[in-house]
């Protein structure tokens, strides 16, 4: 593409990703002016039908931004929502089989974000950010990236280490919504429980580092934080919905006379 392109004379700045069904993107943003012009710059390379722009408690210059652009569809809120009650928001303003979720605070390139509209294309429901290789080992992981190995530990996919529905980008299928419904959403580790225990598919398929991009404030620095504080909740939400829904019962088995005295006599 790039060799016809330079021959032609034409400027062709686009992701040639083949997708079989239509995708859509949304991007929760507050007070993002500095980087939102380029995420949505970023945005447009790819085969969107769609992009969804959730403006929540937002005092700076980014609603004129997304103003100015055309082709966008603006859901604006004055009072500050928070990023994930903007993505529920979002996934309700658009029909298309494949979702991209994207914070406006970081600009990530279209072709680190193709490969979860390609995995979703393909027959993924939920294509995670892969970071496990981004993490320290477990003895010296924050209490945040613990938690998140322990849900998905408890639902039977510890294969998914900590990877979380907390982190962007991700892609999510209509199919998922629909099955989990898109208020749960607003608490993504619930969301992604969910999704697990209805048995859809659940994948890890590419790496953006948002770790070290990721835009430091003061609600989520320093142990303890804001950020790390909310997190936790919704993960012990997740695990509560989790147990309401019999997860211990499924899992639970008897142990036999002899199977007790082999782990005794292991030591």
């Amino acid at each position: 593409m790039q060799g016809y392109a330079h021959t032609a004379g034409r400027s062709l700045n686009i992701v040639p990703l083949a997708l079989r069904k239509p995708a859509a993107a949304v991007v929760c943003a507050c007070n993002e002016e500095l980087t939102l012009g380029q995420v949505l710059v970023q945005l447009k390379r790819l085969p969107l039908t769609d992009i969804v722009v959730v403006l929540n408690g937002t005092t700076d210059n980014s609603l004129t931004q997304v103003l100015e652009q055309p082709g966008i569809t603006l859901v604006y809120e004055p009072d500050r929502a928070g990023h994930d009650v903007g993505r529920a928001l979002g996934a309700k303003m658009t029909e298309a089989e494949t979702l991209l979720f994207v914070d406006g605070d970081m600009v990530v390139p279209a072709e680190q974000l193709a490969p979860f509209l390609y995995a979703v294309d393909r027959g993924d429901d939920v294509a995670l950010n892969n970071l496990s290789s981004l993490l320290p080992p477990f003895a010296r992981q924050d209490e945040v990236s613990r938690i998140k190995a322990y849900l998905n530990h408890v639902l039977n996919r510890s294969d998914l280490g900590s990877n979380s529905l907390t982190a962007v980008p991700h892609a999510l299928s209509r199919n998922m919504i629909q099955i989990v419904k898109p208020e749960a959403l607003a608490v993504p580790p619930k969301a992604q429980s969910l999704a697990i225990q209805h048995g859809l598919r659940v994948t890890a398929p590419s790496q953006v580092d948002v770790i070290r991009s990721n835009r430091l404030r003061s609600t989520n620095t320093g142990s303890g934080n804001e950020v790390a504080r909310l997190i936790i909740g919704d993960h012990l939400e997740a695990i509560a919905t989790w147990l309401d829904m019999g997860g211990n019962k499924s899992q639970a088995r008897s142990i036999s006379r002899a199977e007790v005295a082999y782990r005794r006599n292991a030591r």
